[in-house]
């Protein structure tokens, strides 16, 4: 509003009160626009911007008050005065009760009315201001949630921001506990959605007698303890957004079902004939390769290129090594009010430990390490003896001794800077400007040393070169 004219709406059946407030306030340099009833007024604000409006309560088509609750629910950006010259201190009351910013009687004086618009505008300008950034702050907490600087991270951090907004169809892919829960909600919170119900289901954990049900919901006796009409988890979602996790484990029946409603978003409740229509963001995740499911004969193919329209592809913890301090700090900062313990962080040997280890579990085995250290340390930081006993075990050195040769310095350490530099490109999958920020050299060095330990081309042993 600060950048342009406000445009101000009077409504108001007397021409003569209606050109006196056109006189009054347009010495201010406001937009404004008269039109004589309801109904007028309606098509006036469905037609273009209004930022306030003055309404006289006797009018044509309907009254004041009920403008005044057409504008508070379908245009509650815009700011309502009423005026009347048969005011009453009820009516004022009911007046404010329903949003009006105020209630003026007629005779109007001049001060008055500049004075009532002039507030009515700050208001509404500072209640914009305060959407926008409620609305900035929530779609920054969407992200937030998610703790990671690697660039496989960034890049999905992109992906989530450019299909927010959309109604597409997002499959997360990714082993047991990488987080495929909390990106489907970083995407629903980055939406258009994010006010609307985000419904969670995970598909592996419910019988597939029980599935269907719980999805598309069911009618009064449908089957056995059917008692009442059950709606489902789509109709739940209506509006929001569904994620769907597991999705590998649905039957072929039910398979069928949500090909139809990603096709139609339409839907049957179990028993019954009536179609739903529904309007659901759906998002699916899976720890399994859906292609060997199709290849197999166990997911349908159809099925499998409608959910495969963006796949987000997360990465295991031992992939996003340069994460494992950020991460083991938010979940100290997260447990640490529970254990009740003023422990600060990890020290410098631990993470080195948490750093070489292969985390299986990823970040959900991370999450416990960190939790069970927090409950044993009697530190104010986590060292290795905290950690679970199986990570306390000594990585094994990388020249044992009794494999000693007689040579240089250098000559011995070739071999083991082989073996840094091609771990550190699987990790970060050949791409070498990340290689070379891991490993703290610069790319130019790298690729020398690459050359030099012949991990530029293609061998058994270390695979195919990224030629990147």
């Amino acid at each position: 509003m600060a950048s342009e004219k406000p445009r101000i709406l009077i409504v108001d059946p007397d021409e003569y009160v209606a050109q006196s407030l056109i006189t009054i306030l347009g010495r201010n340099g406001f937009g404004l626009i008269h039109v004589p009833g309801f109904n007028e007024a309606v098509s006036e604000l469905q037609r273009q911007v209004v930022h306030l409006v003055i309404s006289e309560v006797n009018l044509t088509g309907s009254d004041g008050f009920e403008l005044l609750r057409v504008v508070k629910s379908r245009f509650p950006a815009v700011g309502v005065l009423l005026i009347t010259g048969y005011g009453t201190i009820e009516s004022a009351v009911d007046a404010i009760k329903l949003g009006a910013y105020d209630y003026l009687t007629k005779p109007l004086v001049e001060e008055d009315i500049q004075l009532a618009v002039e507030r009515a505008l700050q208001q509404q300008m500072l209640s914009l201001e305060n959407q926008r950034l409620r609305s900035r702050l929530e779609r920054q907490s969407g992200l937030s949630t998610i703790v990671g600087q690697d660039y496989k991270m960034l890049k999905i951090f992109d992906v989530i921001e450019t299909v927010a907004d959309s109604r597409i169809t997002v499959l997360i892919t990714g082993a047991s506990g990488t987080g495929k829960s909390l990106i489907a909600r970083a995407i629903h919170r980055q939406s258009a959605r994010r006010e609307a119900p985000f419904i969670e289901v995970s598909c592996g954990a419910i019988p597939e007698t029980l599935l269907e049900s719980e999805l598309f919901g069911h009618v009064k006796g449908a089957f056995t303890g059917a008692v009442i009409d059950k709606p489902g988890r789509f109709k739940a979602a209506d509006g929001g957004t569904i994620f769907l996790d597991e999705i590998s484990t649905a039957s072929p029946a039910l398979q069928v079902k949500l090909l139809r409603i990603l096709q139609e978003r339409q839907f049957e409740a179990v028993g019954s004939n009536r179609t739903e229509t529904v309007d659901v963001r759906v998002i699916l995740a899976t720890n399994v390769d859906l292609q060997k499911e199709v290849d197999a004969g166990r997911f349908r193919q159809d099925l499998f290129y409608r959910v495969n329209v963006v796949n987000i592809v997360l990465p295991g913890l031992s992939e996003r090594l340069s994460d494992i301090p950020l991460l083991a700090q938010h979940f100290v900062n997260k447990y640490r009010d529970e254990v009740r313990k003023d422990v600060e962080g990890i020290d410098d040997e631990a993470m080195h430990v948490l750093q070489g280890y292969h985390w299986p579990g990823n970040i959900r085995e991370l999450e416990n390490v960190i939790e069970r250290a927090m409950v044993f340390t009697k530190r104010r930081k986590i060292v290795v003896e905290d950690l679970p006993p199986n990570l306390q075990k000594p990585m094994p050195s990388a020249v044992a001794v009794s494999e000693f040769k007689p040579q240089s310095l250098e000559e011995s350490l070739q071999e083991p800077e082989k073996k840094i530099i091609a771990s550190a490109l699987r990790t970060n999958q050949w791409n070498r400007q990340a290689t070379a920020d891991m490993l703290q050299i610069n790319r130019t060095t790298l690729y020398k040393k690459m050359k030099r330990h012949g991990l530029d081309v293609e061998t058994p042993e270390y695979g195919l070169r990224n030629s990147e």
